[in-house]
């Protein structure tokens, strides 16, 4: 018995990490079609699929019993963010890099999981239009 829910157990393991690999997949092919438009309109791609993959999302990001997708989520962040940082000119002269991509992703990370936490207290258009906001004015 001990060894068929172990197996149980670990299937439904690999079946989730699998499911988090998709998601995050199809946003890192959201965020490559939404190369040329401006951040308020890449982030509306994000939080429309948030919203329609919202059991799913809410499930991953408001509890604490997946931190596997919250990991690979912020990650993703980080990489993405990667290629937004400007640190020669404007706003972020002179910052160090590293630590404005960890605070922006950090950041948007955080936002999203309050989203789902607090059950979609706005739409997911005031969401992508807010955060979009707050990318163009640090980023």
């Amino acid at each position: 018995m001990r060894r068929m829910l172990t197996t149980f157990s670990n299937s439904k393991s690999a079946k989730h990490i699998l499911l988090c690999e998709e998601h995050i997949e199809v946003l890192r092919t959201l965020c490559e079609s939404a190369s040329e438009l401006g951040f308020i309109e890449a982030t509306l791609t994000w939080t429309e699929y948030f919203d329609r993959n919202y059991s799913f999302f809410s499930m991953m990001l408001a509890s604490k019993g997946a931190p596997y997708f919250r990991n690979r989520f912020l990650n993703f962040l980080l990489d993405e963010f990667r290629h937004e940082v400007n640190v020669t000119a404007g706003i972020n002269l002179g910052l160090n890099e590293e630590v404005i991509i960890s605070f922006v992703a950090s950041a948007y990370a955080g936002v999203v999981e309050w989203w789902f936490k607090n059950e979609r207290p706005v739409t997911y258009q005031v969401l992508a239009e807010q955060l979009g906001t707050l990318l163009e004015r640090n980023l």
